[in-house]
Parts: structure tokens; sequence; C-alpha cells
């Protein structure tokens, strides 16, 4: 009994009680030579069909709207009232059926957030009172301990106080590898352990969690109107209205009743009006799936334009975590039997003093090679904007740029050597920094941020997705912004960058006529975010405001999901033209076979239907996972390496 009342309120039961009635007037025709059950079957038909129809046109017409439900009323009431019931009973049923094929396809768009929904954990398990309780996930307060066993489901967002275990974030970043967890490593609600054990302290809950946001981000996105679905609402609205009249006007020349109310079946605009909707949906459910979050359908037509993208340098291009590349002994260094781990050593405890960003890198590098730093220096002196002297076993050492030299006074016969070093590892990208002892030049050693593996083939991806132009906004130094730049295959670099200037930089570009994506930090590149026709926030898993601020957001730190978003959104737009296409040339068709003759009310609507749901199939091949054309294994750049012993040169 469940099942028939479940299936008498499903989407089914109104076309399928139709066709049976519509069966049983054909049979009843061929039984009986009397027509009048066959065309009491028939009309029932009609009803079962027309009515829900009807209803709606009437509930339309109250809030002021002419739609297609009203075209098909009027259509069905004249055919029954012209006696043709095969007509009134063929359009309502097919009409039916579309309408429920129609909700099926487009709740099958609408995949991707139905599997969002799903994986959202209903229960968790928590230490209160040392004693493990299962409750409710949106139960678990922030700052409680959260136990994720192997198979289960993170109930909340947080960070892993004990354990360790491997966790699938395919549902967060669109990544289909499990990640490895650790103490102070962030998990997600909604992500699964496909291993081990974690002890997870909540820091969001229920609505708060990264998963919670993107749901309410994806189901605003794909309610959110493109510019052109905008257009087509307007047209409708005009369009209906005016098909009415055409039909009215047709039948009056023509004393044709039956051709004006097939005019009114066939000129439709069903396919014209869902053309666009459902490729928004499918697109940024697709996007959704891959970890790429799109605000709306008008970003997405944006998206589509985009032909210039500007970076930043630091954290975008490179991982923002500098690492020493180069240790060279210059010749005063030599003379006093010095080698480069010895350079090093020196420049290690120098800096163990001083609270410069660069101090750190030196510092690793030192203790990756097993280099002895005991303790502080006896002084240390920092010099603003130059760098650091200290006193180590009572002699004067001095780590810093060229100027630091002029004021130490070092060895004027050092100072060519110096210098061509010097321009040497800045003209490759590094920032070299001159170690003195008492006074003379002893080595230079150089640090720089390591540019990620994937950004040469996120530029070469960019350009094969049309994107004309690729310019890096830095603040960093010229030499170095440009020796990045030409190893990842920028097209432009603009460096020595305040953010007031990278915003001029957007503007300019925009200026220029380009359509300008931004990519950024979302902190010091806020104005020029802001300022760009599409804002990208990169890593955006865990952040709420990148999430519901950014025009597209990137779940994963991933360079090649850029490329990805920007190629999903020109075939999400080239896939709303194709069916604008279908919808048009379609209409077109039929209402030339209506006014020359060959097209009936029942194959009007047949073929009005079959276009629909070619429409719907058309943009659900958006929800399919597809390599790209011009996608490959990424190439790796020569980018410095964390490895020191690989990259430390000894110069005689």
């Amino acid at each position: 009994m469940n099942k028939v009342h479940a299936w008498l309120h499903g989407r089914w039961a109104v076309p399928g009680i139709s066709g049976l009635l519509i069966l049983a007037s054909l049979a009843s025709s061929r039984i009986w030579t009397n027509q009048l059950w066959g065309d009491i079957f028939m009309i029932a038909a009609a009803v079962v069909a027309g009515v829900p129809v009807v209803i709606k046109a009437f509930n339309a017409l109250r809030a002021k709207v002419i739609g297609i439900d009203l075209l098909v009323s009027v259509a069905a009431i004249g055919a029954v009232i012209l006696a043709n019931y095969w007509e009134a009973a063929a359009v309502t049923f097919l009409f039916a059926i579309g309408h429920a094929l129609e909700t099926a396809t487009l709740n099958k768009t609408r995949s991707a957030l139905a599997e969002l929904i799903a994986v959202a954990p209903d229960t968790a398990i928590v230490l209160r009172e040392n004693e493990q309780v299962e409750i409710d996930a949106g139960e678990v307060g922030n700052g409680e301990t959260v136990l994720v066993k192997n198979g289960a489901k993170v109930p909340v967002d947080g960070v892993v106080i004990g354990g360790t275990g491997a966790i699938d974030e395919a549902s967060i970043t669109g990544e289909s590898i499990p990640v490895e967890k650790v103490t102070g490593d962030k998990v997600y609600a909604g992500t699964v352990s496909t291993g081990g054990f974690l002890q997870v302290q909540a820091t969001g809950v229920g609505a708060d969690t990264t998963l919670a946001r993107i749901i309410h981000r994806v189901e605003e996105a794909q309610d959110a109107k493109a510019k052109t679905q905008k257009f087509m609402d307007r047209f409708s609205a005009w369009y209906t209205p005016a098909i009415i009249v055409l039909a009215l006007v047709l039948g009056l020349v023509t004393r044709d009743v039956v051709l004006a109310l097939t005019l009114l079946v066939i000129a439709c605009p069903g396919a014209l009006v869902i053309s666009i909707p459902v490729s928004i949906v499918a697109g940024i459910g697709r996007g959704a799936k891959d970890g790429i979050l799109i605000k709306g359908g008008e970003f997405l037509e944006t998206s589509a334009k985009i032909d210039a993208v500007a970076l930043d340098k630091t954290g975008t291009l490179t991982e923002g975590r500098p690492v020493l590349t180069d240790v060279v002994v210059l010749d005063a260094g030599i003379d006093q039997g010095l080698d480069s781990d010895e350079v090093l050593r020196l420049a290690a405890r120098a800096e163990a003093g001083s609270e410069h960003p660069l101090a750190r890198p030196i510092l690793e590098a030192a203790a990756e090679k097993g280099l002895a730093v005991p303790g502080l220096p006896e002084h240390t002196e920092p010099v603003p904007g130059k760098g650091i002297v200290a006193t180590l076993d009572g002699r004067r050492i001095a780590v810093g740029n060229v100027a630091l030299l002029e004021q130490e006074q070092v060895a004027e016969t050092d100072n060519s050597r110096v210098a061509e070093v010097v321009a040497e590892l800045a003209a490759l990208g590094r920032t070299p920094m001159v170690v003195a002892r008492d006074g003379r030049a002893i080595g230079v050693v150089a640090v720089a941020d390591k540019i990620r593996t994937d950004a040469a083939e996120m530029v070469r991806r960019l350009h094969a997705s049309g994107v004309k132009k690729v310019v890096m906004l830095t603040g960093d130094i010229e030499p170095v912004a440009k020796a990045v730049g030409a190893q990842v295959g920028i097209d432009e670099v603009r460096a020595g960058l305040l953010p007031e200037q990278k915003l001029e930089a957007v503007e300019d570009l925009k200026r220029q006529g380009y359509t300008v994506a931004m990519v950024g930090d979302g902190v010091n590149d806020a104005p020029a975010l802001a300022t760009a026709d599409i804002g990208v926030a990169m890593g955006a898993a865990g952040t709420g405001v990148a999430i519901e601020t950014a025009d597209i957001a990137l779940m994963k730190d991933d360079l090649l999901k850029l490329p990805q978003a920007v190629s999903l959104a020109k075939r999400t737009v080239a896939n709303m033209r194709q069916n604008i296409a279908i919808a048009l040339i379609t209409v077109g068709t039929l209402m030339f076979g209506v006014i020359f003759g060959g097209v009936t009310m029942a194959i009007g609507m047949l073929v009005h239907e079959l276009s629909v749901l070619v429409v719907i199939v058309n943009a659900m091949r958006l929800l399919r996972r597809r390599r790209d054309r011009f996608e490959s294994t990424p190439v790796r750049t020569g980018t410095p390496s964390a490895a020191v012993d690989d990259r430390v040169r000894q110069t005689v």
C-alpha cells in the first residue's frame, strides 16, 4: 500500500493514468462499434493530464504571468470543444510526460548538491568525561574532542590533536587521493576516514562547517541567473502573449481554429526557457564536484570571457616558503681556509639572533647538513634594510646586502667579485646575502622562494584555454620577479608594486579591453581582487570568508584548478548557446510546418517535448568529468630545491 501511495503522489502518476485511459479508449474503439466509450476515455485522459496544467496556468495568470501552461491549456480546451478528443488527450499526455522527464533530469543536473547533502554526517563520537558517547553531529560543541575511526565520516571541522590517519577529501577539494593527517592538520566535515584513528578538536560545527558553506554556496549559485537567462526571461514575457495574438490573427484570417490551436502548441518556448538554467545548474554542479565553487550564473558567463589573468607571485606562483639555494665561497674565504659548510655555519650562527624572515631558511639548511649552531651570538646588531651584524667568538660577522659592505668598510679588493656573484644570483631570481668576517667578504648565501612545480603547466593550460595574457603582479624586486616569470612562462611582469598599484595594474588591463581574473591571497591583494572582473581565491577550504565572497573559490591549493575553472566556464557557455540554437531551430521548423501544412497538434507537442529533452540531455554532458584536450602531466621547472647539497657551489 505504501508503494502504491508513493506512486500516486509521484511525478509519473498523472502521465501514467492518462496513458492508461488513452489505451483504454483505443481498445474500446476496437471492441465496440459505438465510439461513445472511446470518447469518454479519451476526454478522461485529457482531463487527468490537463487539470494540473490548467491550475498552473490560472495561478500564473493571477500573478500576471502568461506562460507555457496557458498555451497548452487553451489548445487542449479548444480541441475538446471542437471534439478533437485525441488531439486534446495527446497534447496534455505528452506535456505531462515531458514535465515528469524534465523534473527527473533536472534533479539529475542538481546531483552535485544532492551528493554534498548526502555526505553530511549524521552522528559523531565524542569524548565526554573520558567516555565515548555517540550523539547527533549537530550537538557537538566547539572545543570538544571527536573520535574519527576507520571508515567513518568526519562530523565537524577541526584540528587533529592525536593519532594518524588518511582522509578522503574529495567532497571538499575534489581530490580523489586520500590525504595523510597528523597532529596539527585540519580536517573537514563530510570527509571520510580511509584508515587510522584520529582525535579531532572541533573548531566548526553545524552551519559553521566548510561543507555547510559549500552547500549554501552551490544552492545559491545554481539558482542565480546569468545575464543571458535574464534576457530570455524578459523575451519569454513578450514572446508568449505575442504567440497568442498571432494564433488569434491566424485563426481569424484562415477561419481554421485547429490551425490556430496547433500554432499555440508548437510555439511553446519550453526548450528556450529551460536552455540556459539547465546548463548553469549542470556547470556549477560539475565545478562543485571538482572543488571549484562559482558564485552564480553571471560569474560563470563572465569567467568564460576571461582573456587576461593576473597572479600574485608569493604564495601563488611560489610556495611562499624560502629555501637556501646557494653557498658561494669567495677568494677571501678560501684564503682563510674556509669551505661552503663553514660559510653557511657562520651565517647561521649570526642569523640565530635575527628576527628577519630570511634567517629561517639559513638556519634550516645548516640543521639539514648537521652543522652545529650553539646558542645565540655574543652580540647581535640588526641593521634595518641591510642585514645583521653579530659577534661570534670575538670576531665580527656581517650578513646582509651590498649596502652593508660599505657600512662595514669591507676591503675594496673584494667588491668586484662580490658584485659579480650578487648580480649573477639576483638574475637567477634569488636573494643574495653577503657574509663578511672581520671586514673581509668570505662568501655569499642565497635564498629563493620555491616555484610551484605546476606553475609553468598552469600558464600553458591557461593559454590553451584561450587566455591571451598572463601577468604577474608582485611587490618583489624586478630581477627576482623577472627570473620567476621567465621560468614559468609569464607574458608580462610588473614588480615592486604596492597593493594600490596592483589595483591600478588591474584597471589598466581592463582599460586595454581585457576581461581580467585576479588570483591572490585575499589580504594584500584585496583591492585588486575586488576590482577585477573575476576574483579567484585559492585554497579556500576551511576559509569561510573566501567561500562566501570570492567570485570563484578553488577549494584545493592547486594551480591547475584555475585553467580547469576557465575551461569549465567556456564549455558551459558553449553548451548554453547550443541549447538556444536547438530550441530556436525546433520552434522555427515547427511553425513553418504548421503554416504550410503537415504538422498536427499531437506531432507538434511530441517534437516540442523531444526538443526539451534534447536540451536537458545536452546540458547533462557537463556533469561528466572529462580530461581537457590541453591537459597533460605537469612539467617540472628548474626551481630552487630544499636539498642544499644539490645546489651548494664553491668557487675558487
